[in-house]
């Protein structure tokens, strides 16, 4: 059995499926558009961001499983999988907290404009005077949309640093918000109104794309 891994992941858990028996192709620098001639007899494709076409699906004659390793699958053509018999998985909550850190990080980045002063100071400027004024985010709001698994954890942590909690999904009721310990807001205007800061944590679907 032949997997291919057309992306950028950790080798290390990778190389442990050698011992079952499974001949592992990693090829990161894959793209698209040559991911097609590529997978040959590959019975199992990894992907992070690569995009999975039909024509790449076409090409593949003994594939049956694609994983994406990620939460969603818009980089992958679910439609040209299922009419193939081809399974397509993913990986929810792998990265949540990953991701939960690097939204609290962006939040404090802006809040003490790190970028500015970085860049200032890279120029030869030392701008304390500009730069030390911040408001804080103790007792600001937080609006989080989508309240899934990375919602929850930005909704965690930002906790911790005293903000007031709002919440917005087309699934949140309000027995579920009092749970998460956040104000439901009916609507993502509602929300967005209510919040000093937003963080939009939707799944990219057809009814969310350019929200």
């Amino acid at each position: 059995m032949r997997l291919l891994v057309a992306d950028k992941l950790l080798t290390e858990p990778l190389d442990a499926l050698k011992h079952l028996g499974i001949e592992l192709d990693y090829r990161p620098d894959l793209t698209t558009e040559q991911l097609p001639e590529a997978i040959g007899d590959t019975s199992i494709l990894v992907v992070r961001s690569t995009k999975v076409t039909e024509p790449c699906i076409a090409a593949a004659h003994r594939l049956n499983l694609i994983i994406r390793a990620g939460a969603g699958v818009n980089t992958i053509d679910v439609e040209a999988a299922s009419a193939r018999g081809v399974y397509v998985a993913t990986c929810p909550g792998k990265n949540a907290a990953a991701v939960a850190e690097l939204t609290m990080a962006h939040i404090l980045a802006l809040d003490r404009r790190l970028v500015d002063a970085t860049t200032a100071l890279r120029s030869g400027r030392w701008e304390k005077s500009t730069f030390q004024v911040a408001r804080g985010l103790l007792g600001r709001r937080l609006g989080v949309a989508g309240c899934g698994s990375i919602g929850r954890l930005v909704l965690d942590r930002a906790r911790a640093f005293g903000m007031q909690l709002f919440g917005w999904s087309r699934s949140l009721t309000d027995a579920r918000a009092q749970a998460l310990g956040v104000t439901r807001c009916a609507t993502l205007q509602d929300l967005a109104a209510t919040s000093d800061v937003l963080s939009i944590h939707l799944p990219l679907t057809d009814q969310t794309r350019g929200i």
